[in-house]
């Protein structure tokens, strides 16, 4: 068999060790007001952030880094290199971007006062892969994080940089055989959450609560956050909230989710919010029953279940998303 040359990923290897950023510097100190925005945002009350002593939430290590919209002013510490890159894969087809993953190590907790600063290197470049989306690589990008001298965390983050995947050409066949290759992509469901997905199959969205103190939970956690206590039963949520946060989603067309969803295509951008229960507790769903762009922070909505791929081949898939309530649109704060 012969050997097929990568000539492009020979070219994307020797970026490899290349610096991406050099003596970056952070826009803002590390400083209590954002870290207590991203406390509020998470539904984090650890005491650790707050207080005289407090520290940073330890996830928040490449906020820091960030530039905002705006920007850093001068591309503070940015390299030519990380261009270069993508570049030469845009010019190859590889136009399109998706996020997969990153890795976070922390060495020392960040306290209010404290200046950042930050090197970046592009650690690696994969060979080509081929995958559902489409054919390209992977580039992992690693950030060190620095007070001072001392290295206080390590930030890798890695994206897949490809030419998206055209279609083969292959026969439309009968509409319910199309459905049948564009199933919705199923939720993990294991040990820890299992109670979940059986009680939306029931059309009950059931909410943890520790017995031990009390505390009501989402996600399903299999100990307690507040007491680590590791017994608990649920209840039920009554279905009311409000919209505490959201993003609009923008994506490509994908077979799975072309039905179409009220005022908006489920294949064009919609709304995916953060919902805060009347229980107090967060859950993330779509939010139905009004346009995307006129969605809003604290808009009332109420539960409802909705299946899907309900064509009698496999069972269907049930899922919980929220509906604004009709005559309500205008209550957000």
């Amino acid at each position: 068999m012969s050997t097929v040359i990568d000539e492009l990923g020979a070219r994307l290897k020797t970026y490899e060790g290349r610096a991406a950023a050099v003596a970056g510097r952070g826009k803002d100190p590390v400083n209590e007001p954002m870290i207590r925005h991203w406390c509020e945002a998470m539904g984090d009350t650890n005491p650790a952030y707050t207080g005289p002593d407090a520290i940073a939430p330890p996830t928040m290590l490449q906020a820091w880094t960030m530039g905002g919209l705006s920007g850093h002013t001068g591309r503070t510490g940015r390299t030519g290199a990380h261009d270069e890159l993508f570049d030469l894969l845009d010019e190859a087809g590889c136009t399109s971007v998706v996020a997969t993953d990153c890795e976070q190590e922390y060495l020392r907790p960040l306290r209010p006062g404290d200046e950042v600063t930050f090197d970046a290197v592009i650690e690696s470049v994969s060979d080509r892969k081929t995958t559902k989306l489409g054919t390209g690589y992977f580039v992992t990008t690693r950030m060190d994080v620095r007070v001072g001298p001392d290295l206080v965390g390590t930030h890798r983050f890695r994206i897949l940089k490809y030419a998206p995947a055209r279609p083969k050409g292959k026969p439309e066949g009968k509409p319910e055989e199309k459905r049948a290759r564009a199933r919705r992509p199923r939720p993990v469901v294991n040990r820890d959450n299992a109670g979940f997905w059986e009680g939306v199959e029931r059309h009950r969205l059931l909410i943890q609560r520790c017995t031990h103190c009390g505390t009501l939970r989402h996600p399903w956690l299999p100990g307690c956050n507040a007491c680590g206590g590791p017994d608990w039963d649920t209840v039920e949520a009554s279905g009311e909230g409000t919209v505490y946060s959201y993003v609009v989603m923008h994506h490509p067309p994908f077979p799975a989710f072309t039905e179409s969803d009220d005022a908006a295509g489920a294949a064009g951008p919609y709304a995916v919010g953060l919902i805060e229960l009347a229980e107090g507790v967060r859950i993330v769903s779509n939010v139905v029953g009004l346009p995307y762009d006129k969605v809003r922070i604290g808009l009332p909505v109420r539960l409802e279940f909705r299946r899907y791929d309900d064509d009698g081949e496999d069972a269907a898939l049930v899922l919980p998303v929220f509906r604004v309530q009709e005559g309500r649109e205008g209550e957000a704060g």
